[in-house]
């Protein structure tokens, strides 16, 4: 009967194995000893409220004599969504609010890295320059804003004035009042777009240009055959940043219109606020909150997918 031989491994290889195993195990440890109070903290700052949220969708909320009375209406409130006018235009607003803005923003962020990063000399001036609206806050922004669109003696209405145009009012008509809002958001949030395209801009593999100036490409060429497609990524990142950002919008709208006049300019924000806080009604705007945060979530995930398939395309 034949003997068969048994491969014991030498005692350093069989040492140096358990070490290495102690090692990955201690750094396990450290990470999850380290990573665990964070964990848990976003989890009592988000996931708990959000909870909560869901929970009082589903009751009606009165107080009395300093008491809170929760009363089970079930599905009503999400029934009752489809009905609200003033929910309605609020969330049809946001939607053009949200295709103006980030679109514009986008645009204009990415003109603006595209030239920026082509600047050889005191580029970091244009920088500087470009940036300063994101650094000024929001209710500076918005008084800011609201005296050039001033219809008596703004810059706006002055400005025009000088061609011979008759002056508008900007935030009291229908007409112009949500345009008006997205371009005052188009200026305030444009720095942030261009910050993320052009470190998009600066990070790409110089290469790859080199080569296509060879084969004789024009600068259109590189721009729709190399930097658009290398840029994808970060194009359709920015894009669900801004997106989450714009569906959020209130401060401008509060100090510029109010949501008025009528609902021109009414945002989702803005009739929650006013059912929170206005009207009392919890639990009816903790059910409008789970369903603006369902729709948020639900265009978040279609970009983000576009940006796997793209990359996998790729």
């Amino acid at each position: 009967m034949a003997s068969r031989s048994i491969a014991i491994p030498a005692p350093d290889v069989a040492v140096r194995r358990s070490s290495t195993a102690a090692r990955l195990g201690d750094d396990r440890t450290w990470r999850w000893a380290t990573f665990g109070p964070a964990l848990l903290l976003m989890l009592a700052l988000s996931v708990l409220p959000l909870a909560n949220l869901f929970i009082t969708s589903f009751y009606n909320v009165t107080w009395a004599e300093g008491a809170a009375t929760w009363t089970p209406v079930g599905l009503e409130h999400y029934r009752a969504l489809p009905a609200d006018a003033l929910f309605r235009a609020g969330l049809f607003n946001t939607l053009i609010f949200a295709v103006g803005a980030v679109g514009g923003q986008m645009v204009i962020g990415f003109a603006l890295a595209l030239l920026c990063s082509r600047i050889a000399h005191g580029r970091i001036i244009y920088r500087t320059v470009f940036i300063l609206p994101i650094l000024i806050p929001g209710i500076v922004v918005g008084a800011i804003w609201k005296l050039m669109l001033n219809y008596d003696f703004g810059l706006i209405n002055q400005a025009i004035g000088l061609i011979g145009m008759d002056p508008r009012d900007w935030l009291g008509a229908s007409e112009t009042a949500l345009a008006s809002v997205i371009v005052v958001d188009i200026w305030h949030w444009t720095p942030f777009c261009f910050l993320l395209f052009l470190a998009g801009l600066e990070s790409l593999p110089q290469d790859v240009y080199e080569a296509a100036r060879v084969d004789g490409a024009s600068g259109w060429q590189e721009l729709v055959y190399i930097t658009l497609p290398m840029m994808w990524p970060a194009i359709v990142v920015t894009f669900a940043f801004r997106l989450v950002l714009a569906f959020k919008v209130f401060d401008e709208v509060y100090l510029l219109t109010s949501g008025g006049p009528g609902t021109a300019t009414e945002v989702v924000s803005f009739t929650l606020y006013q059912r929170f806080f206005t009207e009392d009604r919890v639990g009816y705007g903790a059910a409008m909150s789970i369903a603006v945060i369902f729709i948020v979530s639900l265009l978040l995930v279609l970009a983000l997918t576009t940006r796997r398939r793209s990359e996998a395309s790729s």
